[in-house]
């Protein structure tokens, strides 16, 4: 019998986008491969435990032909002789709900359903697990891409799985939310092998966030000034986007006197505009990028590019997807 991946994933939907997804962590290479199914036009499956891969494209089918979550979770499991062995997820695009635990699952395995949205998991620590990552889901603000990671990290840390971590992944689907709007894989995001999956899920979400994803337009921007003006300029400098002489030419007296810029002047907006080609940031005005920076620099994390990314991040997390 092939291994059995410890997993635990939640499976849901937003009623208010109509967007489906599937967030998902195992002790298991590559576990985006194996798990996740989404469609905005029929739901969303998760297919674990001793997969069977034929869940999710016929649980698919089975939904766009009009049955319910809990029908479909019948009729995959009904005429498979190792169901006992499976464990699935469904939530249709209805926003029906249904799961399956085989009773040969390896301990601790179950799930639990609330509403629009059902978790699983098996080989875990706990049954805490479990509501730790339903309480975090019905509790995080943001999207449903926001609220799905928040219920991974949740379950790892109230236990997790038994034999550690290795590979996450997060798919998302909504209707028209693919690249220039062409089809429905609005977030598609796997880390295959890593120390810190969810983590490092996170990290890759908020840049492919910034990179694909559209949000509203801005009623009023901000300019960089202060103190998060010189970290974000020195940041550009590091990155080799500014030349620091022709940044203090730029910025003048006031500049020296207090150490690094006071303002964000001409060849810092140069600077931030060349970043933002290199990096794909098209979605969003130069002007959007600079209000993105001053508003969220000081809630972003790590150093570098990794501190503009995760401070664009932030500073555009007030504004609506679209």
């Amino acid at each position: 019998m092939p291994v059995r991946p410890s997993t635990f994933s939640i499976v849901a939907r937003d009623p208010e986008t109509d967007a489906v997804g599937v967030a998902v962590q195992s002790k298991f290479v590559g576990v985006g491969a194996v798990v996740p199914f989404a469609s905005a036009d029929a739901g969303a499956v998760a297919t674990q435990s001793y997969a069977n891969v034929a869940y999710g494209p016929d649980g698919l089918d089975l939904l766009r032909e009009g049955h319910d979550a809990a029908d479909v979770v019948e009729r995959l499991t009904e005429g498979d002789d190792e169901a006992p062995s499976r464990q699935v997820g469904v939530v249709g695009a209805d926003g029906s709900v249904a799961a399956f635990t085989g009773e040969e699952c390896h301990d601790h395995a179950g799930d639990l359903q609330g509403e629009q949205y059902t978790v699983q998991g098996n080989i875990l620590e706990n049954a805490e697990t479990l509501t730790a990552m339903a309480e975090a889901f019905e509790g995080a603000d943001g999207g449903l891409p926001e609220r799905l990671i928040a219920a991974l990290h949740a379950g790892n840390e109230a236990g997790g799985d038994k034999r550690g971590e290795q590979a996450a992944a997060l798919y998302v689907a909504k209707p028209e939310g693919g690249y220039d709007g062409r089809n429905d894989r609005w977030v598609d995001v796997r880390v295959d092998d890593h120390e810190a999956p969810i983590d490092e899920l996170e990290r890759v979400f908020k840049l492919y966030d910034v990179t694909l994803l559209e949000r509203e337009a801005p009623e009023d921007t901000r300019e960089l000034t202060g103190e998060t003006a010189a970290a974000v300029s020195a940041a550009l400098a590091d990155l080799g986007f500014l030349d620091e002489e022709a940044g203090d030419e730029a910025t003048g007296d006031e500049a020296a006197a207090s150490d690094g810029p006071a303002s964000f002047g001409e060849a810092e907006r140069d600077a931030l505009e060349t970043f933002r080609g290199m990096n794909n940031f098209e979605n969003h005005p130069a002007p959007v990028l600079e209000d993105a920076l001053a508003r969220g620099w000081a809630d972003a994390e790590g150093e570098g590019e990794d501190r503009l990314v995760d401070a664009v991040w932030h500073g555009l997390s007030r504004l609506e997807r679209v």
